[in-house]
């Protein structure tokens, strides 16, 4: 099973300045209107299935745009986090709240950071949606790649502890923590590119561009030799992260939904292509430079990962940083449709479509730099 694409809600509203993105998805208020659902069967349910639970139970909601809608629950016996499913109509197998407690409870059994999940509800009488609790993990996560809360001649440890974390993942055996049919085996770029290209050719309101086009044609040809498959993140951002309070160390890595079995190289390079993206976008470096910022630069970045995964090096890597600019493209390229049909979530999804021509710069130029 390949995870469904989870809604782009997100990109649509953008981050903005990094005061005002923090500010917007950090911390907890009283749950919006249209989310709420009674307490008292969730708390019989947890009385019931999570161990030591004791109420009574006080239900807040996290601010943010998640896919999935992410709540705070309050209890004598502690801090807990529940997700849900959202309601409405929902794309096939997106918002998998069943397959993201199962990656989580099979990591954390080989000391991967994750939050524990302390149960998984699969009936929906109790709240209206299937959903799971899961430990409340206390930290800090940085909204700004430069991490300029860090006092500078710290910042390059917690790039070194990013970097260390996804090499981790990207080391587990799938068959030997149970996830051997988390998603389909091989082929993977074959298959994403022509999962985008379909999206981007059905999508006529959207119109067609000379650089998509381009890339449509080159990246099949372009794919390099050699198949692997591991598990991968899919969104693995210094914003997914929770840190420790006060050290370089990550605990928790969060939003699990576009997990999969896939290419490791294209998870990392999704990772780092913070190097390039614009920070208007998602949490990025462009038009800065990482040495005055005391942060490693993308070449000590890649080898520090190669050093990480045992590799020598990563020949064509070019490639990988144009597939997930053209996979975030064809993104926009949605957004873009859905503007024009009138059917776009967020009324700032125009404004973000700025970010679509910067998006085929960068994704032209790391192709122009594989030709």
């Amino acid at each position: 099973m390949e995870p469904g694409e989870k809604d782009q809600t997100g990109l649509e509203k953008g981050t903005g300045s990094v005061s005002t993105g923090a500010e917007a998805n950090a911390g907890v208020m009283p749950v919006r209107a249209g989310f709420g659902f009674a307490v008292e069967p969730l708390a019989r349910w947890m009385a019931e299935h999570v161990a030591g639970f004791e109420g009574p139970l006080e239900v807040l909601q996290f601010k943010g745009g998640q896919s999935n809608p992410t709540f705070m629950l309050r209890a004598k016996s502690g801090d807990y986090v529940l997700r849900r499913k959202p309601g409405g109509q929902l794309a096939k197998g997106a918002h998998a709240i069943d397959r993201e407690a199962r990656v989580l409870s099979a990591l954390d059994k080989v000391g991967f950071p994750v939050a524990r999940v302390y149960g998984l509800c699969l009936d929906e009488s109790v709240i209206g949606s299937i959903f799971f609790v899961m430990e409340m993990v206390e930290g800090r996560i940085f909204w700004d790649a430069s991490f300029s809360e860090i006092p500078a001649p710290e910042r390059a440890a917690y790039f070194m502890e990013m970097n260390r974390v996804l090499a981790q993942l990207h080391g587990i055996d799938p068959d030997a923590v149970g996830l051997g049919d988390y998603g389909r085996s091989g082929n993977y770029f074959e298959r994403q590119i022509g999962r985008w290209t379909k999206s981007y050719l059905a999508d006529t309101d959207a119109g067609r561009d000379a650089i998509m086009d381009r890339l449509i044609e080159w990246l099949p040809t372009a794919i390099p030799d050699g198949d692997e498959s591991t598990i991968v993140h899919g969104d693995f951002r210094c914003d997914n992260l929770i840190f420790h309070p006060t050290e370089p160390r990550v605990l928790a890595v969060l939003d699990w939904e576009l997990s999969t079995l896939g290419h490791p190289l294209a998870d990392f390079a999704y990772h780092a292509l913070m190097y390039r993206m614009p920070p208007q976008i998602v949490a990025g470096l462009d038009g800065m430079d990482p040495a005055t910022l005391s942060l490693p630069t993308e070449a000590e970045y890649i080898a520090a990962y190669c050093a990480n995964t045992g590799r020598t090096g990563i020949p064509n890597y070019d490639f990988y940083i144009a597939f997930n600019f053209f996979r975030m493209a064809a993104i926009f390229h949605g957004i873009k449709g859905r503007v024009a049909r009138g059917q776009a979530s967020s009324a700032h999804a125009a404004d973000r479509l700025g970010a679509y021509p910067r998006l085929l710069e960068l994704a032209q130029e790391a192709m122009d730099a594989c030709t």
